[in-house]
């Protein structure tokens, strides 16, 4: 059977992902991953929010809190710069979301440019971008002069302080690497300016990345973002405690009998609760009276949203005779296929049950059943142009393995939003967004999920059945001679019994897993990109930060470059970095 019949070819996107592929460690003085990273901001967060300290602050008493900082959570003495410097950014935060865009600076290092490279000439207020997309510059500037930020790239403190004495700037987004931000420290201390810096991970002035995550964020900062200090962590926290049996039989009432039980047990097994997350998260967004709690209602859709989820768990595992998840045995394992099937038709059944529980307008409740049932019907043609492949498999290209993606697990994470924005009352608003939205953060998820499941952490080192991966795909466009008719037999199934370490190698050694990380940070920014349009500001900075949320707690799971990237580390480096110091001179 020929694929090429059941899905069309889907193009790649054209956007240029903020992630540079320019891979180098971070200083030591610095957490040199973005979930280390990620650990201190938080840690700073929290000690802000609870002692509420005042900017602006002399470097000598914000070290002091920088050290507290740092004993609270247990963190290594050598990022108290690092820290202090998060400390302060979190001190001017919320002056920084009340000051409008067109009142802001944005200050880049002319070191993030790709230096051997970079076509850009200089004039006196510092370097004319040319958009060759080349690094994350432009990026920053096109997005930060859409808001209405100026924007400088260029060092050094005298352009900068000649704006802020014009008086149209009034506050400053900055990047630098620590020794600069050390050194211009007293003078914008000193000025009283509501300012932020993001740290470079570099200090040598060359050729240097930044976390763009945090970038974005604070580029976009704003007080009509009202949910812009809505804890995620504990959002996601409550959500998974709705999912223990206590919580399950409050949200959906006493089970009755052992097919209940066997379902209800499925339900609450291990998973992220992703997708119930996402429909609380777009619920908070859009909700009228913020700041109240939850409503009873949204559990129930919320769990609802699972219940579909975890009936197409059930489903899959079947149809594509897997026997563990989790790492236990499958419902079908367990309990047999047709006691499987039945519970998954029951958690169907639930989930529409529960939506038409709610205390909701009889508009609302067909909205909402419409989306779930439109969800599912787009996720089974996926589905089953999987099936029908398998039947008679064959190579397919990398896009036509996105579009699998784009149809099996985008559905879902679009009913999951516009399910909490329906309970809201503001669906028909935003329809179109979350709809492009969860195309590229499906498909981004599924990349991740795709890479893991042939990780060094998967399991049996043989690969078994054969499924539509990404990949395989890539690693079969990019083989050659030997290697690419070994991959060509692998889709077919002629290979199933190979090992799965001489994929991974042949992956590793054609780089194919180096593109699908491209692929992944791509459609990461394409979810992004797609929410410029959103009117909703609540909407559009929550749904930017779910982003990061979503694939920052992602495990890194023994891909040995994809730990690399991730990381900032290759070979290369790790080599270069095990080489003596050279002997002090003089």
């Amino acid at each position: 059977m020929n694929m090429q019949s059941e899905i069309e070819s889907v193009a790649l996107p054209k956007t240029v992902p903020l992630t540079t592929t320019r891979i180098r460690p971070p200083k030591k003085n610095i957490p040199q991953t973005k979930p280390e990273r990620d650990a201190v901001l938080q840690a700073v967060r929290d000690y802000v929010e609870e002692h509420q300290p005042v900017p602006p602050m002399p470097q000598d008493e914000l070290d002091v809190h920088a050290r507290k900082v740092l004993e609270t959570k247990n963190i290594d003495e050598r990022y108290l710069h690092y820290t202090a410097v998060l400390l302060n950014n979190e001190m001017w935060r919320e002056t920084l979301a009340s000051i409008p865009y067109e009142r802001r600076l944005l200050l880049m290092p002319k070191c993030l440019r790709v230096e051997e490279k970079c076509p850009a000439p200089f004039d006196e207020f510092g370097l004319l971008c040319k958009q060759c997309g080349l690094c994350t510059i432009q990026d920053f500037q096109n997005e930060a002069e859409r808001l209405g930020y100026a924007v400088l790239v260029a060092e050094g403190s005298a352009i900068v302080m000649s704006l802020i004495q014009t008086g149209k700037i009034e506050a400053i987004v900055g990047i630098s690497c620590l020794p600069v931000l050390e050194r211009t420290f007293p003078y914008v201390e000193a000025a009283a300016i509501p300012s932020v810096a993001v740290p470079l991970l570099q200090d040598d002035c060359i050729n240097t990345t930044v976390d763009n995550d945090w970038v974005w964020e604070y580029i976009h900062l704003s007080s009509d973002d009202k949910t812009r200090r809505l804890n995620l962590n504990a959002l996601h926290d409550d959500v998974r405690e709705w999912f223990s049996a206590e919580g399950l039989e409050k949200i959906m009432g006493e089970s009755s009998g052992r097919t209940e039980t066997i379902a209800r047990e499925w339900l609450g097994r291990a998973g992220k609760r992703w997708r119930p997350f996402l429909t609380v998260a777009a619920f908070q967004a859009l909700r009228d009276d913020r700041g109240e709690p939850i409503p009873e209602d949204i559990r129930k859709i919320a769990v609802a949203v699972e219940c579909f989820h975890k009936a197409s768990l059930i489903h899959d595992d079947i149809e594509d005779e897997d026997h563990d998840r989790y790492g236990e045995k499958t419902l079908h394992e367990e309990h047999g296929v047709a006691v499987a099937l039945n519970a998954g038709d029951l958690l169907i059944g639930e989930g529409y049950r529960l939506i038409g529980e709610c205390e909701v307008s009889d508009g609302q409740k067909t909205e909402m059943i419409l989306a779930a049932s439109r969800g599912q019907r787009e996720l089974c043609r996926g589905q089953g142009a999987e099936l029908l492949w398998s039947q008679a498999p064959e190579v397919l290209k990398s896009a036509q393995v996105l579009e699998i993606f784009r149809q099996k697990t985008a559905p879902a994470f679009e009913v999951a939003l516009q399910l909490g924005a329906s309970y809201a009352g503001q669906l028909s608003g935003v329809a179109e967004v979350l709809h492009s939205y969860s195309e590229a953060l499906g498909i981004a998820y599924q990349i991740r999920d795709d890479m893991d499941d042939l990780s060094q952490d998967s399991g049996d080192n043989k690969l078994g059945t054969i499924r539509p991966s990404v990949l395989l795909s890539t690693t079969h466009e990019k083989a050659k001679g030997e290697d690419k008719e070994f991959m060509k037999r692998l889709w077919s199934g002629g290979e199933i019994d190979s090992s799965l370490d001489r994929v991974r190698q042949l992956a590793h050694d054609v780089k194919a897993d180096d593109r699908c990380m491209l692929l992944l940070e791509t459609y990461k920014e394409t979810a992004i990109r797609s929410l410029q349009d959103l009117d909703n500001a609540n909407l559009k900075g929550l749904l930017r930060r779910v982003i990061g949320k979503i694939f920052n707690d992602l495990e890194i799971k023994g891909w040995c470059r994809e730990y690399e990237v991730k990381n900032g580390v290759r070979e290369e480096d790790e080599v270069e970095a095990s080489k003596p110091e050279p002997a002090a001179v003089g």
